[in-house]
């Protein structure tokens, strides 16, 4: 664990961490940050509904959907990021709660690949207090949320030795392939619907299709730290420390 904390402390460094992150020509740093100042409870996207988007020019400082499809909200998340330099020329991924999807990007803002997540059983943005001390089968319902903000990632493994994306560790948050141990809470069959309603099941962590941890998250995220973004969908997220 040291080494780890370690190696992603040496990432950072190197990724420019710094005050010269956003310059005076970029005007997408100097707009507020969409996951701040929105409040998701009263102006959500209604799922289903997303904006088909052409690539953008070479060279643009907003981020490339190419042709892949995006809510309006994600895309504002998207462009904030790579104009104000958040993701601190790291890979980072953002995680639309509301429409139960993630889209991975390289450093440079290019999209890599997106796919449907399952999510937190529970609706909510926060971790409920002293949940990390709690056995996983006494968490009630509502309180298996998946929490929103920004999370510093780095690769890992669970206690059964998976490789799992560590978000927010102290309280066992994590992205990792579909977990499919009990057959009756059809996980698998979750993610390929084409709703997002049936698509919180989880304790709190983010599945993902397996194939795609592997192509993408894996690829991506392996020996470096990446940046997940998990947009809020019931309030205003407190921005990170």
């Amino acid at each position: 664990m040291i080494g780890t904390a370690l190696s992603l402390c040496c990432v950072l460094l190197i990724a420019g961490c710094g005050p010269h992150l956003a310059t005076k020509e970029d005007h997408t740093a100097h707009r507020s940050n969409p996951m701040l100042n929105t409040n998701h409870a009263e102006e959500a996207e209604v799922p289903f509904v997303t904006e088909p988007k052409t690539a953008m020019p070479e060279g643009s400082r907003q981020a490339n959907f190419a042709s892949e499809s995006a809510s309006r909200r994600t895309r504002e998340t998207a462009d904030w990021v790579v104009g104000s330099r958040d993701n601190l020329n790291l890979p980072f991924a953002i995680v639309d709660k509301v429409n139960a999807r993630v889209y991975v990007f390289g450093a440079d803002g290019q999209l890599q690949g997106a796919a449907p997540v399952l999510l937190g059983l529970g609706q909510g943005d926060e971790v409920a207090p002293g949940i990390s001390d709690m056995p996983m089968s006494r968490i009630p319902p509502v309180q298996r949320t998946t929490p929103a903000g920004r999370f510093v990632t780095a690769m890992g493994r669970n206690s059964h030795g998976k490789e799992i994306l560590w978000l927010d560790y102290k309280n066992a948050i994590s992205m990792h392939p579909v977990v499919t141990g009990r057959p009756q809470e059809r996980r698998a069959q979750r993610l390929d619907s084409p709703s997002p309603l049936d698509n919180r099941i989880s304790y709190g962590c983010i599945n993902v299709p397996v194939k795609f941890f592997k192509d993408e998250i894996h690829r991506l995220f392996a020996g470096t730290a990446g940046v997940v973004y998990v947009m809020p969908e019931t309030g205003r997220v407190r921005p990170s420390s």
